[in-house]
């Protein structure tokens, strides 16, 4: 049976903006500029024979993978609902570390939802509506394009969003989502209700990231890496993307990223440190 490959791609967000916490869900209402970068896990999908689903995971951030991830979490939906015909065999090659902020696991469930959906299994208002049952950021991964997440769940896909080059530097450790929102005391106003010329101007070279505060207050080593990557004159900004740990420099050169990474991989010897670009 054929095989399919699908590039399963890493998001990080330029901007991430609390704006305040749901009183009814108890949810934090976030706005975020997002875009996808050329670092992505591989998929291998197939339909089997079996009686069972075969989900796989590989590669070096495949250890820590539990059986509670969201590729087995969308097709046990799937398979509630009937909407399969058949079982299939997953193959996931992780390359995107884990609890890094960069949304490798909701991107993977994406992405298979993504593939059932060419394949006509799913029309797109279930492919909606599994995403959400996913993750709140599983919707995110539908397509590759930069887009903004509005506070109401609204996404809007955004133009001549620069494509910098950019290094991620991930220490040995995760962050845990759950303590970071849980202590969170940072808001903000909305940044998005103006135009796309401001947005490039105010979002991302004077952007933040609210999470940085309970982040750095949680885990202290994340902001003397983030204070020692600030001493780069090279870099247009340096922020944390999502919730951690993964904090990312961005340059107008694929030259700049480059002479930084030689730096820090001698500096931050216990960090990984991998060169990418925005797509």
């Amino acid at each position: 049976m054929r095989v399919y490959r699908i590039n399963s791609r890493a998001k990080i967000n330029l901007n991430l903006n609390i704006i305040r916490k749901s009183k009814k869900k108890k949810l934090h209402l976030i706005e975020s500029l997002v875009c996808f970068v050329n670092l992505s896990d591989k998929i291998y999908i197939n339909k089997s024979k079996s009686k069972y689903h075969k989900i796989k995971f590989i590669g070096k951030f495949s250890k820590k993978i539990t059986k509670k991830n969201t590729v087995t979490k969308l097709l046990s939906l799937l398979d509630k609902d009937n909407v399969l015909k058949n079982k299939y065999k997953i193959l996931v090659k992780k390359e995107i570390p884990l609890q890094s902020g960069m949304g490798g696991g909701s991107m993977n469930a994406a992405n298979i939802l993504k593939y059932f959906y060419k394949k006509k299994l799913i029309n797109l208002k279930k492919l909606k509506k599994y995403s959400l049952k996913i993750g709140s950021d599983v919707i995110l991964g539908l397509n590759s394009k930069p887009k903004i997440l509005y506070r109401d769940g609204s996404i809007k896909e955004v133009t001549d969003i620069k494509k910098y080059h950019i290094l991620i530097v991930k220490p040995a450790f995760g962050c845990s989502t759950k303590k970071i929102y849980s202590s969170n005391k940072t808001f903000s106003k909305s940044e998005f209700n103006i135009s796309k010329e401001k947005i490039v101007k105010n979002v991302i070279l004077n952007g933040k990231n609210d999470l940085e505060k309970s982040a750095f207050n949680l885990y202290p080593a994340l902001k003397k890496i983030k204070n020692l990557l600030n001493q780069n004159e090279k870099a247009n900004f340096v922020r944390m993307t999502g919730s951690g740990s993964a904090i990312i420099m961005y340059f107008n050169s694929n030259k700049f990223a480059k002479n930084a990474l030689k730096i820090y991989k001698r500096k931050l010897n216990n960090c990984l440190c991998i060169i990418t670009k925005i797509i």
